[in-house]
């Protein structure tokens, strides 16, 4: 590991190790799961289907459960098991697995996501992939990936113009309205490559270099707010669909490159 201590204030170093803690919980809880027969339930509206596993459920358990053991002030936010307000100026962001509907369907498109805020501002963000296993951690202005070769530091890649990008949304059909499909399709028109199915790993991608933008619609605070110190520790750019700052139920644009994220920002919001 490296030495956090040396960039960050002592408390939020020690929340980082801590945050490692509770994604090798919710890994251990998670793999048993995946690719296996299990119960799913469906907790979406009618015409919308949002399922929901015994692993989800057991994984946000788990990382509840250490923080309350060990930093019992914090606040909580979690997708499965709601929102826990705190005393101190820190908050938890968990999502136990973000791309359920790729977990049941046996692809490892799916990670753990965990926050933390200081004053509702992201400061770090870990997307754990355990089957693989690899762990994206964005903190203070950096990112890494950690896998059985090592710790590799994160960079996006340099991408000029959108008709030498990479772009990718998780559903076209299922998560865009019909306005919001037309805009991503004209975006998609104007890129070289596009790709379906991404969920969280896509934003991991784009930190890696091998993804230069992703476009998603109205997503819940705890599927953004630990992948911002990410994609902004590697020099990305994450935002809404009018450039301005994410906040939860908006469209996410995020890029590696500022430029393509400008064009993007301008072809959206003036129909080009």
């Amino acid at each position: 590991m490296c030495d956090y201590e040396v960039r960050m204030p002592e408390t939020l170093a020690e929340r980082l190790e801590f945050a490692h803690r509770l994604a090798d919980a919710a890994g251990n809880v998670i793999r048993p799961y995946f690719r296996k027969r299990m119960d799913v339930t469906d907790k979406g509206t009618p015409g919308f289907y949002d399922p929901v596993t015994e692993a989800d459920r057991l994984a946000e358990t788990a990382i509840r459960d250490l923080i309350q053991a060990h930093y019992p002030e914090d606040a909580v936010l979690g997708e499965e098991l709601g929102d826990v307000p705190g005393s101190t100026a820190y908050r938890w962001v968990i999502d136990p697995i973000d791309g359920t509907r790729a977990f049941i369907a046996g692809q490892p498109l799916w990670g753990t996501l965990i926050g933390l805020e200081r004053d509702r501002v992201p400061v770090l963000g870990i997307l754990d992939q355990p089957f693989l296993p690899e762990r994206f951690v964005g903190f203070q202005g950096s990112a890494q990936l950690q896998n059985i070769d090592g710790i590799t530091p994160l960079t996006t890649r340099e991408c000029e113009n959108l008709s030498e990008a990479v772009i990718c949304t998780t559903h076209p059909m299922m998560h865009f309205n019909d306005a919001e499909r037309a805009q991503f399709a004209k975006v998609e028109k104007a890129c070289r490559l596009s790709r379906y199915g991404g969920d969280c790993y896509a934003y991991g991608l784009i930190a890696m270099g091998f993804v230069d933008l992703v476009m998603e619609a109205r997503l819940a605070h705890w599927d953004i707010a630990p992948l911002i110190p990410i994609i902004a520790g590697a020099g990305g750019v994450l935002t809404d669909w009018q450039g301005k700052p994410w906040h939860a139920g908006s469209n996410v644009l995020a890029a590696g490159d500022a430029r393509i994220h400008a064009q993007a920002v301008q072809m959206i919001s003036f129909g080009a």
